[in-house]
This record gives structure tokens, C-alpha cells and sequence, in this order.
């Protein structure tokens, strides 16, 4: 096999699943309300039972219970709107944990709680906030990825953080940031959004990025390749979707420290 189709025999399978992936996704990001929350909650439980199958490759019946627990809570989470029933999320952490002996039960921890609250996140931030600001921060998701895809096996050079992935070169890491801030700049065009999006895009883009990195190390530690199967040329949902939980939990916690105003087209 020649080195161009080496670095470029993914491509294929990446873009025609993903084209298929963001074309479902964005219909029901568009429907919203029960569509967006099944949505949601079906990518979270699946999440999950690639995270525990990847941390504790010997049991897969616990994998899928854990997957159930997940389904399960966000569905009464997402359907209620209850938000006394907001300490539900932890039930398949809480669950994953008290098995004693458990391998790599930090990373489980960490992970799988953080599934559960940018699962919750991404429906309440489009109930709350519009559909204008959920479309914004997948595009500045996709555009991240996709920037950083190309340039870093166009360009190469030095990479980002090899300890945890390997794969990651500044050179895509820093044309994720200035995709994303164009992006943002596009919005400030279309929008009543103001200038600060075009920095919160670039920082939004970093997140993403950290989210990968994140999953990339659990992978690592796991000595696994792809988080699960379930998708040609994507491995799992986490390989997919790490990049927006990172990016759903950071504008969470912007939400809670500054007021997000309503923007409209």
C-alpha cells in the first residue's frame, strides 16, 4: 500500500457514514423536543456501553446493563423535566463503581458521568437557548475535526500531545481553532450574535479538542483502537461524539457563570 493510501485509506468510509451521521443528527436537532431527547439519550446509553465494555473488557453483560441504567435515567430525566430528578444521571456511575475490583474505575468515573451531563446538556441548551446556538456549536465541532483531520496529514509536523494522542499535531489543532473562529464569524454575519463569538468559538474548538484527547487516553489505557464497531470508518460513538461532549460541557459551564442571550437569525 503507498503511503497516499495509507494516510487517505479512511476517508471514504469517514465521509460517507459521517455525511449519514450529521444528515439524521441534524434532523432531529432541527425537530427537537421528544425526537432530540431520543435522540440523546440513545447515543448516551450506547456511550456508555462502549466506555464500560472498554474499561472492563471482561464482563459484557455488565457493559449492557450499564447501558440500560443509562437509557433509563435519561429518559425519566429528559421526559419529566423534573429537575429534582437530576441526581438520576449518576445512577450508571454510581452503578459501574460499587463493583469492587473494578479496572481503571477512575477513568469509568470521570467519563461516564461526563456522558450523562452533556447528554442532558445538549437537549436543555436547545430547549433553552434555540436552536441556533446547538447548530453553532456543531458546526464549530464538525468544522474543528474536520479542519484538524486535513491539516494535520497535509501539513504534519510536531505533535500536540502524544502521550495521550498520538495522531494530534499542532498543525490541526491550531486549524481547528482558526476553523472554528471562522465560523463564528460567519454566525456574527447571519446572527444577532455578538463579537465575542468569534474567541468563545476558538475556545470552544479547544474543548472539542480535549474531549477527543480524553477519549483518546481511555483508549490508550484500555489498549483498544476504536471504542467500539458500530460505525464505518468511525469506530464508535465515542470516537464521534467525544469532541462534542467536551464542547456541550463547556458551554455548560459558560451558561452557568455569564447569561447566554438569545440569538436569532
Amino acid at each position: 500500500m503507498s503511503d497516499a493510501s495509507g494516510k487517505w485509506g479512511d476517508l471514504a468510509p469517514r465521509l460517507i457514514s459521517g455525511a449519514a451521521m450529521a444528515l439524521g443528527g441534524l434532523l432531529l436537532v432541527w425537530l427537537g423536543g421528544p425526537w432530540f431527547a431520543a435522540l440523546a439519550i440513545v447515543a448516551g446509553a450506547l456511550m456508555v456501553w462502549e466506555l464500560a465494555a472498554m474499561t472492563d473488557r471482561g464482563r459484557p453483560s455488565e457493559a449492557v446493563m450499564l447501558a440500560v441504567l443509562a437509557a433509563v435515567a435519561l429518559t425519566i430525566v429528559l421526559y419529566t423535566r423534573d429537575p429534582f430528578l437530576l441526581p438520576l444521571l449518576a445512577l450508571p456511575t454510581i452503578v459501574g463503581l460499587v463493583r469492587p475490583g473494578r479496572p481503571m474505575r477512575v477513568d469509568y468515573g470521570i467519563y461516564s458521568i461526563a456522558i450523562m451531563i452533556a447528554c442532558y446538556g445538549l437537549v436543555a441548551f436547545r430547549e433553552g437557548y434555540g436552536m441556533l446556538w446547538l447548530l453553532w456549536l456543531i458546526l464549530v465541532v464538525v468544522v474543528t475535526d474536520i479542519a484538524g483531520y486535513f491539516a494535520g496529514r497535509i501539513i504534519g509536523g510536531p505533535k500536540f500531545w502524544p502521550r495521550f494522542s498520538p495522531k494530534k499535531t499542532w498543525s490541526g489543532t491550531a486549524a481547528g481553532w482558526i476553523a472554528a473562529a471562522i465560523v463564528g464569524l460567519i454566525f456574527l454575519q447571519i446572527s444577532t450574535a455578538g463579537r465575542d463569538l468569534i474567541w468563545i468559538s476558538a475556545l470552544l474548538a479547544f474543548a472539542s479538542q480535549l474531549g477527543d484527547i480524553a477519549e483518546s487516553a481511555i483508549k490508550r489505557r484500555s489498549g483498544v483502537k476504536d471504542s467500539s464497531r458500530l460505525i464505518p470508518g468511525h469506530g464508535g460513538l465515542m470516537d464521534r461524539f467525544d469532541g462534542l461532549l467536551g464542547a456541550a460541557l463547556f458551554m455548560l459551564l459558560v451558561a452557568q457563570l455569564t447569561p447566554v442571550p438569545v440569538v436569532r437569525f
